[in-house]
């Protein structure tokens, strides 16, 4: 037992100075836990911040009032009061990027049961902030609608006030939500690649016959690879929750970086062992990068999969 212990730990050792003397991987490390997160969650944009937003109110009630002022930062700027002859020109010009058209009599014709329409103009050139900032607005107008149907029943408060608060990111940021998940789509990527690279390096070398031809069992080579290779990215992975995510790019880590450890030790002994598979069955890199490139991406689609299914039974069961 000591003796087999021994030798993984040793093979592991030798895996790590091949590694450091691999500039290429070395180099992939680096831009996979650095660029890879940081460019994403900067640069893409999928979230409503500051929308310029505009109302014209024709109905002048105290619903529409509360209505302009339901919208507020950090989703909105506060809303400016157009006229209906200035909605064209202001879309065209793209200053507001939502309008919304209250038409006259609106309270009146929702507390006599009637079914009044409002218009929301919505500039679609913004596509990711139009489509989520067109559903805050529903939920704005459903909430303070809500609010003026029930306020005139005679117990004088809705029977349910559903208060919706999101817990470590309250305001849905949406570079809070990519930046973590880069960092777990660059821990798949760099386990792929690194511990399949590992077995067609000793091949390229040459010293795969050698390790099979000493007194060691495949098994042994096989984990020596997988905690070695595992240990370089668990710990790239937690300088680059540490440096990147929280430093520069100020995401708060309300969780342990140890446990998060932990969890990434256990998924990783799956995904590098998958890795030494997909390698036996290719004789260069360039053919294992291209068989690890379908396999990456099936990985994330079910990942996502599985991320909304959670999703939609959890909201069922609510």
């Amino acid at each position: 037992m000591l003796a087999t212990l021994g030798n993984i730990f040793w093979l592991g050792i030798k895996e790590l100075f091949s590694l450091r003397r691999d500039a290429a991987l070395i180099c992939l490390i680096v831009f996979a836990l650095t660029h890879f997160v940081y460019g994403p969650a900067k640069d893409v944009k999928m979230d409503v911040d500051h929308s310029a937003i505009a109302i014209v109110d024709e109905d002048r009630s105290v619903l529409s009032g509360r209505i302009l002022d339901a919208f507020m930062p950090p989703l909105f700027v506060r809303a400016a009061e157009i006229s209906v002859p200035q909605i064209d020109d202001a879309m065209d010009r793209g200053q507001y990027t939502f309008v919304i058209d209250i038409p006259p009599n609106f309270e009146r014709d929702l507390k006599h049961g009637r079914r009044p329409n409002i218009q929301v103009n919505v500039d679609a050139t913004a596509m990711a902030e139009a489509g989520r900032g067109a559903l805050y607005i529903q939920q704005i107008l459903e909430q303070e609608i809500s609010y003026a149907i029930h306020r005139t029943e005679k117990s004088g408060e809705p029977l349910i006030n559903l208060v919706l608060r999101g817990k470590f990111n309250p305001n849905f940021t949406f570079a809070w939500f990519v930046s973590v998940m880069q960092v777990v789509n660059s821990v798949t990527m760099l386990a792929l690649f690194l511990a399949g690279g590992a077995v067609i390096r000793e091949r390229e070398h040459g010293t795969l016959e050698h390790l099979l031809a000493m007194p060691l069992r495949p098994s042994e080579i096989m984990l020596a690879k997988i905690w070695s290779n595992s240990l370089v990215i668990v710990g790239a992975a937690e300088l680059s929750l540490v440096i990147v995510v929280k430093g520069a790019l100020g995401v708060p880590i309300a969780g342990s970086l140890a446990l998060f450890a932990v969890g990434a030790v256990i998924y990783l002994f799956s995904i590098t062992s998958l890795s030494i598979m997909l390698a036996t069955e290719v004789n260069s890199m360039p053919q294992f990068g291209l068989l690890v490139l379908p396999v990456f991406i099936i990985l994330s689609l079910f990942r996502a999969a599985r991320r909304r299914l959670r999703a939609c039974r959890r909201h069922a069961s609510e």
